[in-house]
């Protein structure tokens, strides 16, 4: 996992990577920053309902309550 490191002065500042709720197994990330993010990924959730983002470490996880389907 990446974590952000923010200078400030003389103080540094560790930033945590943005964790999103998700509603499905399949999901997509591009960075969130219009050009300035990455190409589109498309990620699946694993077994433990999670998947981390390999271009910017954002953090998807299935939302509490969601039931998942075995349909497409």
């Amino acid at each position: 996992m990446q974590v952000l490191l923010i200078e400030t002065g003389t103080e540094r500042v560790m930033s945590a990577p943005e964790t999103i709720e998700v509603t499905s197994m399949k999901t997509h990330c591009d960075g969130g920053k219009g050009a300035l993010g990455h190409p589109r990924v498309y990620l699946n959730l694993g077994n433990d309902n999670k998947v981390e983002c390999p271009y910017c470490s954002r953090l998807f996880v299935l939302k509490e309550g969601v039931k998942i389907s075995d349909a497409h």
